[in-house]
């Protein structure tokens, strides 16, 4: 069973910046691909980046190409969301989810955090 804990969210104001970790415990984190989803009130849980097992390879949803970057630590057991150029449509509950492969739907995935809300103002 692996255990997911996110941090790092809070209030920023538009074209500020914050750094999302997600540390996990209670597997191999280095055979898994992590990724984050976020889900804004009223709509669907959506994908927003991935990475490899590896750190290899990764994936950006199209909103946040350019202005987010995921890593991973592997010898840390976290991932991180590097978030910048933030606007008001980026305000969610941001979660972090580990599985075989990486960018799949979130129905893939078995092992959800309890995510952290962001929020960006106008």
């Amino acid at each position: 069973q692996v255990q997911l804990v996110e941090s790092g969210g809070g209030l920023v104001q538009a074209g500020g910046s914050l750094r999302l970790s997600c540390a996990t415990s209670g597997g191999t984190f280095s055979r898994y691909a992590m990724n984050w989803f976020r889900q804004a009130p009223g709509k669907e849980r959506e994908f927003v980046a991935a990475i490899s097992w590896s750190g290899g390879t990764t994936y950006y949803a199209d909103p946040v190409k350019g202005r987010f970057t995921i890593s991973r630590d592997n010898a840390k057991s976290t991932v991180y969301l590097e978030m910048n150029s933030l606007i008001p449509e980026d305000t969610a509950v941001y979660y972090c989810t580990a599985g075989t492969l990486p960018a799949r739907p979130p129905g893939y995935y078995s092992y959800w955090g309890q995510g952290t809300q962001v929020t960006v103002s106008s």
